[in-house]
C-alpha cells in the first residue's frame, strides 16, 4: 500500500492510509470494543517519545488496531509484541508491518487474544507497556498486565482523560479511588500529557490523556498479600462516603473489629478511604491479620 501523499508519515500510517486499510478490511470501529484509531503520525511519535522507548526495549502493546502505534514502536524498540482480540485486525496486522517496515518485521510478534486472559508472551520478557487502551476496559487491563508481567518497568497508556485523572490522583483528591490506589501499589503514577480528539478516527466524544507508570524500585513494604490489601481498598471505596469504621465493617466482620484494626494501624476510624495512601491500606490489612 502506498504512503499517503498528503502527509509526512513515512512508514507510519496517516489518515488516508488508515481509511484505505479499514476499507480494504471492511473494518468499522466499534463502540463495543471502544475502538478509536489514531490517524496522526506526529501523535504516534509523541507517544513513543513520551514513553521513552529505548533501542533495547521489548514493548508489549494492547489493542494495536490497524497498527498506527505498532509501527512507531517498532521503529524505536528492539521488539514489539502486540495483543489484539479482534479477528480481522489480528489477521491483517502482520502484513501491514511487513509492508511498511520490512526490515523490522522479524522483530514483531502478534498474540491474538483477550489481554485480560494473557498470562504469557512469546520471546524475551517485556520491559515496557505502551498502549492506546480501549476506554471500557482500560483499568482492569492495565492492572492485569502490571500484576502478570513484573518485568514491565515502564508503562505509558493513552486513556480517557477522566480515567487518566483517576489513575494519577493523590490522596485527598475527589477522584482518588480504587484505580489510583491499585496502580500506586505497582508504580509511581503521573499524568504525562493530553491528547485531542481530532487525532482519532472516529473522533471520540471525550478527551484523552497519557498516563506514565514507572514501577516502584521497592514494592510496598508489608506482610499482607496484594490480595489482602486490595480487599481493604475495595471495601473502603465501595461506600466511599462512609467513615472507614463503617465502610470496613463487612470486611472486618463488624464495625468494632474494623475500628480495632484501624486504631492498631494508627488511622482514625472516622477517616475516609480517599484520605489514605496505599501504604496505609497495607497497614490496615496487616492489623486485621494480626488481630485474628
Amino acid at each position: 500500500m502506498s504512503n499517503s501523499s498528503t502527509d509526512d508519515s513515512g512508514p507510519l500510517l496517516g489518515p488516508a492510509d488508515i481509511r484505505e486499510l479499514a476499507g480494504v478490511l471492511g473494518v468499522r470501529p466499534t463502540k463495543q470494543r471502544g475502538q478509536n484509531f489514531v490517524i496522526d503520525a506526529n501523535t504516534v511519535r509523541r507517544i513513543v517519545r513520551t514513553a521513552e522507548v529505548r533501542p533495547d526495549d521489548v514493548v508489549v502493546e494492547i489493542g494495536p488496531g490497524l497498527g498506527s502505534l505498532t509501527l512507531g514502536l517498532l521503529e524505536a524498540a528492539d521488539r514489539v509484541i502486540a495483543v489484539e482480540i479482534d479477528d480481522v485486525l489480528a489477521a491483517a496486522l502482520p502484513s501491514t508491518v511487513a509492508a511498511r517496515l520490512p526490515g523490522r518485521a522479524d522483530r514483531f510478534a502478534l498474540v491474538h487474544s483477550d489481554a485480560m486472559h494473557v498470562t504469557e508472551l512469546p520471546g524475551p520478557e517485556p520491559t515496557a507497556l505502551v498502549a492506546n487502551l480501549p476506554y471500557n476496559v482500560a483499568v482492569p487491563v492495565l492492572l492485569h498486565m502490571l500484576a502478570t508481567f513484573p518485568s514491565i518497568d515502564r508503562t505509558l497508556v493513552m486513556v480517557q482523560s477522566e480515567v487518566a485523572d483517576r489513575l494519577a490522583a493523590r490522596p485527598g483528591n475527589k477522584v482518588y479511588g480504587v484505580p489510583s490506589v491499585k496502580a500506586n501499589w505497582y508504580a509511581e503514577v503521573k499524568r504525562a500529557g493530553a491528547i485531542g480528539r481530532n487525532v482519532f478516527w472516529p473522533a471520540p466524544n471525550v478527551d484523552s490523556g497519557l498516563v506514565s507508570l514507572v514501577r516502584r524500585d521497592k514494592p510496598v513494604e508489608t506482610s499482607a498479600t496484594r490480595a489482602e490489601v486490595f480487599a481493604v481498598v475495595d471495601a473502603a471505596f465501595a461506600q466511599r462516603r462512609k467513615t472507614l469504621r463503617a465502610a470496613l465493617a463487612g470486611w472486618a466482620g463488624s464495625a468494632a473489629a474494623a475500628e480495632a484494626a484501624l486504631v492498631a494501624a494508627g488511622i482514625s476510624p472516622q477517616a475516609r478511604g480517599e484520605a489514605l495512601t496505599v501504604e496505609e491500606f497495607a497497614r490496615i490489612a496487616e492489623m486485621r491479620e494480626a488481630g485474628k
